[in-house]
This record gives structure tokens, C-alpha cells and sequence, in this order.
């Protein structure tokens, strides 16, 4: 009976502890996906731009409209409005909500199974249990809110005039045009790119956040800033790990951009359309191609944007998850 109570005690604990980690992901989430929704939407015009952004003469005919971060932010609220600079926001938020629960959720699981059977406590194995965490809960995560990704893409990459003026008619609009399956278009290249992104964001998270630990603790035990002391660390240490993840990682998000927009007709004046078939192109095969087209530079296309948005947002998304755990 003792055994029974015991379990029923630590099962409850346990989906108290989901519900507690869901809860501080989405609010997270949000938080850092509302400040740095801007650098989101001028990283997804520079990637969804078929133009070389260098080396083109000013008169060509493949001239990008947009040739830098600032000229990009600067044009975007001439044209838009400052409201276009947080285009996509709706789906974005519908995408951070889950996508952060789910993360934080399944990482926390994660790590519980590999602490039952050991694997933290060994100093041998614990890195690779930070990796293989944040890459598995990273996967769940992008499985759960994909179609919310790809909506928030499209209505940031079309510009003006709009193609799509709500969420629920750009969902129509890709289940008319390519079946409910186009909802999904790139969910694979989208797995092969959060999994080793997560793996090294979490991973270098938490090795950071070892490396610190010690002078954390004395600083803790010197004043009466200790908590402020942890935020701190939780800032800085996400801050590093997003930064590096994302600079490693960020061919393969072009990639998967430009599967996501895949055939939208948006205006001619945001330069040439991603047609149609490079949704049916391998993930090497896209790759080489805008290599090939655009130069080495290509596949890193919204690479400044990305960096500014990534590493705030990963140091904003830590210190909120922290700072919510405490409260709740």
C-alpha cells in the first residue's frame, strides 16, 4: 500500500512539474518571440530573396531590393508601415506557445530518464545527455507547431500587397494549392536543422551554465543579489549558446524558408518568386543550388538579422523560463 501511495505521489508530482515547465516555456516564449519579432521578419525577407545581395551591378536585372539590415528595417516601415515589421506575429505567437511548452517539457523528460538510469551523474556522459536532450525535445517541438511556422513565414516573406491577409486564409489558401500536406512543406530539412540547432543551444546552455557555476554560487553567498546574480548567468549563458547554435545552423534555415514559400505569388518588385518545384528538391540539392546562384554569401543570407534576433531571444527565453519557475 505504502509502494502504491509512493507512486501515486510521484506521478502527481511529476505532471505538476510538466505543467509548471509548459507553462514557464510558453510565457517565455512569447515574451522573447514579441520583443524581436522585427529582426524575424527582416531575416525572412533577406532569406526568401533569390538575389545576390553582393557582387551584382547596380543595374542589373537581379538586383535585391533589400542590401542590408538597416536599409532592409528602414524600407520595410517606409513601404509597411511600422506595423510590418511585426507581420506574422499572430501565427508567430500561436507557434511560440506550443513549440516552447513542448521544448521545455520534453527536455525536462528527457533528463529525468536519463537521471534514473544514471547518465547526469557521470561526467563522462552528462554532455552528451545535454545534447541528446535539446535535440530531442527541440524535434518534438518543431513536430507539435510546425504548420504554425510555416504560416508565420509566409504572411512575414509577402510583403505588400498582400497575398494572404489572415492566418486562416493563408491556410486555406496552401491546403487549396498544394493539399494539407503543404502545410508541412519542409518539415524535414526543418528536423535536420533543430536538432543539431537545440542540441548545441542546450547543450552549450548547460555546459556555460556548469562552467560558472561555482563563481555563481559565491556570489550568491557574498550579497543578498544571488537571484539577480542567476539571472544574470541565465542571460549571458543563453545569449552564447544562441548565438553559436544559430551562426552553425543557419544554411540549412535558408533552406527551409525557401521551402515554406515555395510557389507564393507575391509582388514582382520584392524580385523573383521561389517557384513552385523547389519544394520537391532535396535538402543537398537546395543547398548547391543557392550556392551555386547566389555564392558562398547565399547561405548565409540574413545571417545579421538572425544573429541579433537569435541571441537576445535565446537569453530572454532562458532568464523568462527561470524567472517564471521562481515564480511559480
Amino acid at each position: 500500500m505504502g509502494v502504491a501511495v509512493g507512486d501515486a505521489g510521484s506521478e502527481k508530482k511529476s505532471k505538476g512539474r510538466m505543467a509548471v515547465d509548459a507553462t514557464a516555456g510558453a510565457i517565455a516564449g512569447c515574451i522573447a518571440r514579441f520583443l524581436t519579432g522585427p529582426f524575424d521578419v527582416v531575416k525572412i525577407r533577406f532569406q526568401v530573396q533569390l538575389e545576390p545581395i553582393v557582387g551584382a551591378p547596380a543595374d542589373a536585372l537581379r538586383r535585391s531590393k533589400y542590401t542590408g539590415f538597416t536599409q532592409a528595417l528602414t524600407t520595410i516601415v517606409r513601404e509597411e508601415g511600422i506595423q510590418g515589421l511585426w507581420r506574422g506575429t499572430v501565427p508567430g505567437l500561436l507557434l511560440t506557445v506550443p513549440y516552447t511548452a513542448v521544448q521545455f517539457v520534453a527536455l525536462q523528460q528527457v533528463r529525468q530518464a536519463a537521471a534514473s538510469y544514471g547518465l547526469t551523474a557521470n561526467p563522462g556522459t552528462a554532455p552528451l545527455v545535454s545534447l541528446a536532450s535539446g535535440a530531442l525535445a527541440g524535434a518534438a517541438a518543431t513536430v507539435a507547431s510546425y504548420p504554425f511556422d510555416l504560416l508565420r513565414t509566409t504572411l512575414a516573406a509577402q510583403g505588400e500587397p498582400k497575398v494572404y491577409k489572415t492566418l486562416w486564409e493563408a491556410a486555406r489558401g496552401i491546403v487549396s494549392q498544394r493539399g494539407p500536406a503543404g502545410l508541412y512543406s519542409g518539415l524535414g530539412v526543418t528536423l535536420v536543422e533543430i536538432m543539431p540547432y537545440a542540441a548545441l543551444q542546450f547543450g552549450l546552455y548547460d555546459a556555460l551554465n556548469a562552467a560558472v557555476a561555482d563563481e555563481a554560487a559565491a556570489a550568491a553567498e557574498r550579497s543578498a543579489s544571488g537571484l539577480q546574480s542567476n539571472r544574470l548567468q541565465a542571460f549571458a549563458c543563453g545569449l552564447v549558446a544562441g548565438l553559436v547554435a544559430k551562426l552553425v545552423t543557419h544554411p540549412l534555415d535558408v533552406a527551409k524558408k525557401r521551402y515554406q514559400v515555395a510557389g507564393l505569388q507575391r509582388s514582382l518588385k520584392y524580385g523573383a518568386r521561389v517557384e513552385a518545384g523547389f519544394a520537391m528538391r532535396s535538402l543537398a540539392q537546395s543547398l548547391v543550388d543557392i550556392y551555386r546562384t547566389e555564392g558562398v554569401l547565399g547561405l548565409w543570407k540574413g545571417s545579421v538579422p538572425s544573429i541579433i534576433k537569435a541571441a537576445p531571444s535565446a537569453a530572454i527565453t532562458f532568464t523568462a523560463y527561470d524567472a517564471v519557475l521562481a515564480w511559480l
